[in-house]
């Protein structure tokens, strides 16, 4: 009886034991399971892929491996990141790595996705219409001064206003001339005097004395053909216009040279356009232009560059163009706005891609060109002219190719988390250094420091690994990391478990070096324990 309960137990406790042992397994597979799972596919990739390169596990030739947060550092095998506790991840030579394609490669459903779009370079001429705001002046050119060309009075004065209009011909005033009696009485005494030896001559000096007076020939014909002495003389237009000043009024004395009349002609009108400087040696005098004014829309008056004045305007980095339009309505008035629309020489043969596909980041001019089977490379470009959607290309492209016209910017991200790309913020600068981050990247100064706690993990002659909390500077969670020791070497008594307070410094080579590192003394060992609690690879 006793036998048989005792075998009965013994059966018991074996089966117990068997069914722990199973459910300990099924845990085990399932844990591998979720691991597996959870890897990054680079990672996986890296494990299966043969040492020498090759790329055997997934038909990939394998570059070189990197630790994506310092990925300057290159390793010609796969294993642990001696800067992170990472597996180091493999660049193949599909994906653009350096020895390969040297750009970024998108499949086509990526692509469709970001909305690519790509555009063929070009060749053809580049018509360009400039367009600018003038204003509507006098034509200097065409302006006629009337004056007084004896003393006298004035008796009556037909033009009254300034801006008043006139047409050629129209009186202005009425002078009464004083000096030209005498010297008309003169002539006509000689005129009457017959038979007399020497008469010509006579005549002829008393016709200078009237021309000296201010008598012009018509005015000494009128006096010859009517025999009687004219003492008023009528001032006339010589030219439709524009009454621009008037000096004059009723009864007033003038003096001989007074101007009395200002007309200006408004036949043809002036323009000064205000014109980009750097388009301004494509604009010359002959230049067809095509003028519109807000107060007549359906009107268009054509003309061209009559001059482009030698100075630039300090202030709107502008030259004035002086355009002639006809007016013959008159429906240009000066002080008038009017949009200038320019037709400057066209360049013949010349490479074009929109507009759209350049991406200027201040430094440099770049475009992304399509290579074939979704591969993408940046390239450095020169540009000259643009116009109408399209710009002119001088020197980085040839015919043919393809460019990037929609979406550049997203290839330039890809490109960039690749690490394979040359990033489009132009040449690296010496100021600054880039701390890599688990999502992005941080810019600080190159000798900014940043502070952290930790537990020394090991100690060799090239630096420390420590296993530390998060790093707020950086957007560092906790991770176990070595870091170069510091010139003048780590201090003696450091041992390996001690926790620490500790500064590290970038370097220009992307990694991190110790500056200060001592006992830590502001945080208890539990504290940093709790902060780094769940860490992978964090030492208990």
């Amino acid at each position: 009886m006793n036998r048989s309960k005792i075998k009965v137990a013994i059966a018991a406790s074996v089966a117990a034991g068997l069914t722990i042992a199973a459910g300990y397994g099924l845990y085990s597979l399932g844990l591998g399971r979720g691991m597996k799972m959870s890897a990054p596919a680079s990672m996986a990739s890296a494990g299966t892929s043969s040492s020498d390169g090759s790329g055997a596990g997934n038909g990939k030739k394998v570059l070189y491996w990197h630790d994506p947060m310092v990925p300057a550092q290159k390793f010609d095998k796969p294993g642990k990141s001696p800067f992170m506790d990472m597996q180091l991840v493999p660049v193949y030579a599909e994906d653009g790595g350096e020895g390969g394609t040297s750009g970024v490669s998108i499949s086509p459903r990526v692509q469709q996705n970001l909305g690519i779009r790509t555009a063929e370079v070009t060749t053809g001429s580049l018509g360009m219409s400039v367009t600018a705001v003038g204003s509507v002046a006098y034509n200097d050119r065409e302006v006629e001064v009337v004056q007084a060309r004896s003393n006298g009075f004035v008796e009556k004065l037909y033009v009254r206003a300034v801006l008043d209009p006139v047409k050629k011909g129209q009186p202005l005033a009425q002078l009464y001339v004083p000096e030209w009696v005498a010297a008309e009485e003169e002539y006509l005494s000689v005129v009457r005097m017959s038979n007399t030896p020497g008469l010509e001559t006579l005549r002829d000096g008393a016709r200078q004395r009237m021309r000296l007076v201010g008598m012009n020939d018509d005015q000494i014909r009128r006096v010859a053909a009517s025999g009687k002495v004219l003492p008023r003389v009528t001032l006339t237009a010589p030219i439709s216009g524009i009454v621009a000043e008037l000096s004059i009024k009723e009864g007033m004395t003038v003096m001989a040279g007074a101007p009395l009349f200002r007309i200006n002609g408004i036949k043809t009108v002036w323009v000064n356009a205000e014109i980009p400087e750097n388009i301004s040696s494509r604009v010359h005098p002959g230049t067809a232009v095509e003028a519109r004014t807000a107060s007549l829309e359906n009107t268009l008056f054509k003309g061209r560059v009559s001059a482009l004045l030698p100075e630039v305007n300090a202030t709107t980095r502008t030259l004035k163009a002086r355009i002639e339009l006809a007016n013959p309505k008159g429906q240009l008035i000066p002080g008038m706005f009017t949009t200038v629309s320019f037709t400057p020489s066209v360049d013949k043969n010349v490479l074009l891609i929109p507009s759209e596909a350049i991406i200027q980041t201040g430094a440099r001019t770049v475009v992304m060109v399509a290579t074939g089977k979704g591969q993408f490379k940046p390239v450095d470009v020169e540009t000259g002219s643009e116009s109408g959607g399209k710009t002119e290309i001088r020197k980085g492209l040839t015919a043919g190719q393809q460019v990037v016209a929609s979406g550049q910017f997203l290839i330039d991200s890809e490109a960039s988390l690749r690490a394979t790309t040359t990033r489009m913020e132009g040449t690296t600068t010496t100021g600054d250094a880039t701390e890599a981050t688990g999502s992005g990247s941080v810019k600080a100064p190159a000798d900014a420091t940043h502070r952290g706690q930790g537990k020394i993990e090991k100690i060799d002659k090239d630096g420390v690994t420590i296993s530390h909390g998060p790093i707020p500077d950086l957007q560092w969670g906790p991770m176990t990391m070595g870091f170069k020791a510091p010139v003048s070497g780590l201090p003696k008594d450091l041992t390996v478990g001690e926790v620490v307070d500790f500064e590290i410094r970038a370097t220009k080579d992307g990694e991190y070096q110790i500056a200060s590192i001592q006992p830590a003394t502001g945080r208890s060992k539990s504290d940093m324990k709790q902060s780094m609690q769940g860490m992978p690879g964090a030492a208990k």
